[in-house]
Parts: C-alpha cells; structure tokens; sequence
C-alpha cells in the first residue's frame, strides 16, 4: 500500500526549512562553514535568554508534569491580559486569552475554527509563509494584497480592498512585519480597521516582534483602533525574550465578542483537544511580561541588534544594483536586486548558487510569497565577524554573475 500526501498539500511550502536549508546541513555536516543569513532563532546566534525567565522554569519545573487548564495556566494568563490593558486593550478577561506552543500552533487553531472549504483570507505579500501554509491547510484559499516597497513596505489599501470578494473572512496584519521591517503608523492601521469593519472581516494581528523597533518607530496594536471589530492578536516570548525552544505563545481575543460566540466555542474544542499547551514555557510569561525589558538594550543606539541592522543595510546598499529599505522593526532586512543588474530568472537556484559558491545561507524572496525572484531575505542576528564577510560573499557572487561589471564598493 503507498501512502500519499493529502491534495491540500499540493501547493504547500516553507522555504525557511526547505532545500536550500537541507543542503546546508549537508555542507555543515562535511565540515564547511556556513555563513547563517536565513534564520530568525536568536539562540543560534549566541542571543541569551533573560535570567528571571529561566529561573522562574526552573522554580517550577518540578510541578509542571501535569496538564494545565487547556487555555492555560491562570498567572500567565492574567499577565497577558494586564500587558495588553497598558497597550490600550478594553474589556479582556482571563477567558479570552489563549496559551499556545508558540504563535504558530495557535494560528493553526484560529484558522481550524474560522474556515470552511473556499474562505478567503487576505494576507500580505510578502508574508511569513506559515500563514498561507495554514489558510490552505486548513482549507481556506490565501489571497495575498500588496505592500508597497516604495512607500516604506506599506500595504497597499486599494489593492487590499480590490481582493476582497464575497468570499473573504479574515485580513492578517503582520507588524511589525517579518521579511520587511516595517511598522505601520497609526493612520494606516486605522483605515486597516475601517476597512475590516466595512466589510465584516475578523482582523488576525501578527505582533510577535512588537518590541523589536528602530529608531524611535512606535508599534501600534492594531485591536484597540476598532473595539467593534472582531480581532485576534498573536505574541509571545520567542523573540523579544530569545526563548524560541521554549515555545510559549499567545493568542488574545478582542471586540465585538457576541459575533463570535460559536466561533469561542470551537476554540475552546480545539484547545481541549490538544490537552493543554507547554506547561514549564507558561511559568514564563509573567516573568518575562512583568520583569526587566532587556530588549530595550538590543535595539538602542550601541546596542547589538541596532549595529548589525545599521551594518547589513549600509553592506547591502553598498552592493551595485542592491537597494534595501531600511527596517524599523523585527530582525530581518529584504534587499532587491534590480534586475537591469542582476538577472535572476529563479531565486531559489540563486539561493543555492550562493551556498555551494560561497556557503552563504540566505531565503529566496519568492518563500514569502513574493512574486518577481528578485528579493532575499537576511537576518541581522549575525554578530558583526560573521555578517560582514557573508554579505561580501553575496556581492562577490553578484559580481561575478553580472561578469565582473559590479564591484562592490562596500563602505
């Protein structure tokens, strides 16, 4: 008997663990050394977690081997909601926060119970794959709207509006926003949410990197600008705190309750169902939500992760015929390579061509579901000894594709 995938899996794909990342390991595994520009763990890159977190798991362990009630433990939960009352949140309760094993599975639940054969749910391009992965998964059909490189990565509101069809249940708001960095400004979330509510669509807020901002850029949750719109808003610890193993997520249900309430009630199914989340990752989150903000150290002037943004961006627009939007937010930069300069007719054969070239280790643009090959995303968790000579490694590459006509001038 052979086993087979089922159809929905025909069109799935994650290129942040794909081929390119496969090959790598390969390479690794006979001794080359790998310059890492792909990956969002901080951990990998020697980021380490704030003591009070791991101390608090540590407290507790010895009394985590049971289940915890399926939307998890009460402490936790209460922290949640007091972080998001100082963020302008009205009206929460411990009941309308939900534990996850991270943000990822409890997207996966929120699209279960939301989607039938055929929904569509508008999503931006470039996106993080997992959630068009988990619209279709799920049976939804993703629909991706525009953002704009031109005007700092914005999503385009009429091409946004012009793909909403009867069909559609659902707008993802990824901000700040992961490939691109950017933050959205309250005027632009706003009219997100007038939209929303013009056209009955639930709101699906990805805030996991809230905290990581450049340059004074202010993070606006997107939920309070329209407290009649039904929204779920996503974080959790994996980032800001540098605990992704821990894989301690949330999920926040907000506005406009009494539309939802059979909705409610398949989520609560659904976390029954899967018993309860991580218990020894929820002993974090009042930790990590009510103690010291070290992230704050991160992204300051002289901090580490402001000097490798401001070193990658300044390298990779140094580089003839790359250009890159600065990022304000997140950890990642999402340069592109013109193609009067560079022709690319495949990104990800040029993902490869740089690995086995010059074991530069980057994601093609196409995995965000970006349409033209002419984009890569780079991470800035790198320390400076490894991300400078990565990124000359790209332009040599580039240099000697374009045959020789572009030397890097690289400040």
């Amino acid at each position: 008997m052979t086993i087979t995938s089922c159809e929905r899996f025909t069109d799935i794909s994650y290129e942040l663990r794909g081929p390119v990342t496969e090959r790598a390991a390969r390479l690794k595994g006979e001794g080359h050394h790998i310059f890492h520009l792909h990956s969002g763990n901080p951990a990998a890159y020697g980021f380490e977690p704030p003591d009070e977190i791991v101390q608090e798991i540590a407290r507790n362990l010895s009394r985590s081997h049971g289940y915890s009630d399926a939307q998890g433990i009460l402490p936790a939960r209460q922290a949640v909601v007091r972080h998001y009352e100082r963020r302008g949140f009205g009206g929460l309760g411990v009941e309308d926060v939900y534990l996850g094993n991270g943000v990822s599975e409890l997207i996966m639940m929120a699209l279960q119970a939301m989607l039938n054969d055929g929904d569509e749910v508008l999503i931006p391009t470039p996106d993080y794959p997992l959630w068009s992965s988990a619209v279709a998964l799920c049976g939804g059909t993703p629909v991706h709207y525009l953002c704009d490189e031109n005007r700092g990565w914005c999503p385009d509101l009429p091409d946004m509006e012009s793909k909403i069809s009867p069909a559609t249940r659902a707008v993802v708001v990824i901000n700040p926003n992961n490939p691109t960095g950017a933050v959205y400004p309250r005027e632009l979330l706003a009219e997100m949410s007038d939209l929303a509510r013009r056209h009955r669509l639930v709101v699906l807020a990805d805030e996991i990197y809230e905290q990581i901002r450049f340059d004074g850029a202010e993070h606006v949750p997107i939920a309070p600008l329209a407290p009649d719109v039904p929204s779920l808003t996503f974080s959790g610890l994996s980032k800001a705190y540098r605990v992704c193993g821990y894989r301690s997520g949330w999920m926040v249900l907000h506005g406009a309750k009494h539309r939802a309430r059979s909705y409610i009630e398949a989520l609560g199914t659904l976390a029954d169902m899967r018993l309860c989340p991580n218990l020894p990752g929820q002993h974090a989150v009042p930790a990590a939500l009510e103690g010291p903000q070290s992230v704050r150290d991160l992204v300051l002037p002289g901090g580490r992760l402001h000097l490798q943004r401001d070193r990658a961006w300044e390298l990779l627009n140094a580089i003839p015929g790359v250009s890159c939007v600065k990022p304000k937010g997140a950890l990642y930069l999402f340069p592109r390579l013109d193609p009067h300069t560079h022709r690319i007719d495949d990104d990800q054969e040029l993902a490869f061509e740089l690995l086995e070239n010059q074991h530069v280790l980057v994601v093609p643009g196409s995995g965000f579901n970006w349409p033209a090959p002419d984009h890569l995303r780079i991470t800035a968790l790198p320390r400076l000894e490894e991300l400078e000579p990565a990124i000359g490694r790209l332009a040599d590459l580039l240099s000697d594709r374009a045959g020789g006509r572009c030397a890097p001038h690289l400040p």
